[in-house]
């Protein structure tokens, strides 16, 4: 089969992979579409821990081909999403009901082949069931809607709340989405993107800012800003100091900040620590997707959250290497790798 594989730090390959045998517990899926993520580029450029030699990709979807001998929920021909992050059960985080902090953690597409192939197999226990009739792209969003939902649950939102998405990317815009549903009545949305922020409205967004064009403190939680005291919750989606460093002092005394952007290992961010006791901000880090992939196939699959209008390009494995080798293009919002293009 061909694949696209992480050889090293800094070097990716188009190869000729065996295609995988699924043991008792797992599934073999035929490939429909896997997202690229900026975690991808991190991998690429030996920024976030892996294991290479691995085949990339752990935003996929496709239809079940073989099953092995002991697995007792799934059989070919069903449409499933797949949760990449396989925690042991065993260790003290894992034994706290933290699966997302495991101790052993290991990845689909980060630490064993993933989904930028045309099959790819994981443990029937990592597999979710998609309605047939779901439109085949689509399932490959449940994976960073997963990771979304995760940092919503932990900002606590409540109906009547406002919040602030610093990002436009698929994360934001799926942060956007989430926040709305959870009630939230003023979602205001920061990028330097025109078509983001004119996206995010459609999408839900109450209102939004272009950073450049003034200070974002000012023009969002000064007094003739958009939310003079500060939003109830500050949600940092971009991955990139400038908005870390922002997302506390946009949010009101006693608010919220959830940083959900990853930014490289061993980067470094400025924050005041006296206006973080003073105004009483919870600053919260939200990692992953635990417990939250079925909620996620859930949404995606009733329509509650749009993804069709986040995918940007729909692109094979040759064009998939030089767009993770590469900075994504201004505007791009997710392109999928579709084995066979």
């Amino acid at each position: 089969m061909k694949a696209l594989r992480l050889e090293a730090t800094g070097r990716l390959a188009v190869v000729e992979a065996e295609k995988p045998v699924p043991g008792p517990n797992d599934i073999l899926v035929k490939v429909d579409a896997c997202g690229i993520c900026g975690t991808d580029r991190h991998l690429f450029h030996g920024e976030f821990p892996s294991t290479p030699p691995v085949i990339l990709g752990h935003e996929f979807t496709g239809i079940v081909e073989a099953i092995g001998s002991g697995v007792k929920n799934f059989r070919a021909g069903m449409r499933v999403t797949g949760d990449p992050n396989i925690s042991c059960g065993l260790c003290p985080e894992c034994q706290r009901g933290r699966v997302n902090l495991c101790r052993n953690l290991r990845a689909i597409g980060i630490h064993r082949d993933g989904g930028f192939a045309d099959y790819v197999c994981m443990p029937e226990t990592q597999a979710y069931a998609l309605p047939a009739g779901l439109d085949p792209l689509h399932g490959a969003f449940c994976e960073p809607l997963a990771c979304c939902i995760h940092g919503v649950d932990m900002a606590g939102i409540t109906t009547g709340q406002s919040v602030v998405v610093l990002g436009g990317g698929v994360i934001g815009l799926l942060v956007v989405q989430l926040a709305r549903l959870a009630g939230a009545t003023r979602v205001v949305l920061a990028t330097r993107n025109a078509e983001k922020r004119r996206l995010a409205e459609q999408l839900g967004a109450t209102a939004t800012v272009d950073p450049s064009a003034g200070d974002i403190i000012e023009l969002i939680c000064g007094r003739n800003g958009m939310l003079p005291d500060g939003a109830d919750v500050v949600i940092e989606c971009a991955g990139v100091p400038e908005t870390i460093e922002q997302a506390p002092r946009l949010a009101r005394k006693g608010g919220t900040a959830v940083i959900l952007g990853v930014m490289p290992q061993g980067a470094k961010v400025s924050i005041e620590p006296f206006d973080l006791l003073f105004r009483e901000i919870r600053l919260l880090g939200s990692f992953v997707n635990p417990f939250t992939h079925a909620r996620a196939a859930d949404l995606i699959a009733t329509g509650a959250i749009k993804v069709e209008p986040l995918i940007s390009r729909r692109i094979g494995f040759e064009e998939a290497l030089k767009t993770i080798a590469n900075p994504a293009p201004s505007g791009e919002i997710r392109a999928l790798v579709i084995p066979g293009l």
